[in-house]
């Protein structure tokens, strides 16, 4: 079973991947925001499957910090653009 965990977390960073192009590329702010959400929802499942694999406990503690800090990371970036038009 933790083949298998290991393989899917292996496709998520491949999809990551993906992901950067959007960062590096992205036509305004709001697309850029999207894909660093889309990897920070990407790292946490990848943290989680490793978790599970591997039996650390620890790692969990890393995937709910990382979930906290996309989440601050998306209203600093709406209160941002709220306030002084959209951050370059």
């Amino acid at each position: 079973m933790s083949q298998l965990f290991l393989g899917v977390a292996l496709l998520l960073v491949l999809l990551l991947v993906g992901g950067l192009a959007r960062v590096l590329q992205g036509p305004t702010p709001h697309d850029r925001l999207l894909a660093a959400q889309l990897f920070g929802t990407t790292a946490i499942a990848i943290l989680l499957l490793l978790a599970e694999s591997s039996g650390a406990a620890g790692v969990l503690d890393v995937a709910l910090v990382l979930s906290l800090l996309a989440m601050v990371s998306v209203v600093a970036f709406i209160s941002c653009s709220r306030g002084r038009g959209a951050p370059e």
